[in-house]
């Protein structure tokens, strides 16, 4: 194409101007990383140190308020919650399908793993990886047990009967693959999920996956 070629509503000579606010290890940046090496979108990586309050600080909360990672910065478009930035990429994309119900079931998905599977299985990952050892710790980890292995059945149990969460390959499987996949490192082993295994193995094989300590398209700052 001549002139600014666009990709998914996207000016790819712009591209050099798209930042992402991340962290390596959260599963949240994760989702957007895995999805951008997919589109072959060029992206700058901003890290963010959580850990050392980098996500506080008043520069950073000019960015989002609500002080959490990641953040996209699409030529001074902000837009943060990891699955928005999903959305907003995928959108007229093979990620996200046009057809009403399963758009709307891509959603469904989505505000699942947001809302039943991430409080329990990231948040135990987050607190082992990276909390001493308290009695704070140990009921937290407790408190998240229930939560965390019931989300799993749920996603065991649809996937006895799908390859994928919505028909093909979608951001509803990124959105619910970054912490599934490390659901162990939360305490949460897989071994008596099968299909969960199998899914997992079938996300992996996509064109243009890139694992979690891959930077794929994206360029690291």
């Amino acid at each position: 194409m001549n002139g600014a070629q666009r990709l998914n509503g996207l000016n790819v000579l712009n591209a050099a101007f798209m930042r992402l606010f991340n962290v390596a290890y959260s599963g949240n940046s994760y989702k957007v990383r895995l999805l951008l090496a997919q589109l072959g979108i060029p992206c700058e990586i901003v890290e963010i140190d959580i850990l050392k309050g980098a996500s506080r600080t008043a520069e950073f909360l000019k960015i989002n308020p609500n002080g959490r990672t990641p953040v996209l910065d699409d030529n001074g478009f902000i837009l943060a919650e990891s699955n928005a930035i999903l959305a907003y990429f995928a959108r007229g994309t093979k990620f996200l399908p046009d057809d009403r119900k399963k758009f709307g079931l891509v959603f469904q998905w989505m505000f699942f793993e947001q809302y039943s599977h991430e409080p329990f299985i990231a948040t135990s990952r987050f607190w082992l990886q990276h909390k001493p050892d308290s009695p704070e710790k140990t009921a937290l980890l407790a408190s998240k047990r229930d939560g965390g292995w019931a989300a799993l059945r749920v996603m065991e149990d649809h996937l006895t009967k799908n390859d994928f969460f919505v028909g093909d390959y979608s951001i509803a499987d990124i959105a619910l693959f970054a912490y599934t996949h490390v659901a162990h490192e939360g305490g949460f082993p897989l071994d008596d999920l099968p299909k969960i295994r199998k899914w997992i193995e079938r996300v992996m094989r996509q064109p243009g996956f890139a694992a979690m300590g891959q930077g794929g398209t994206l360029l690291e700052r």
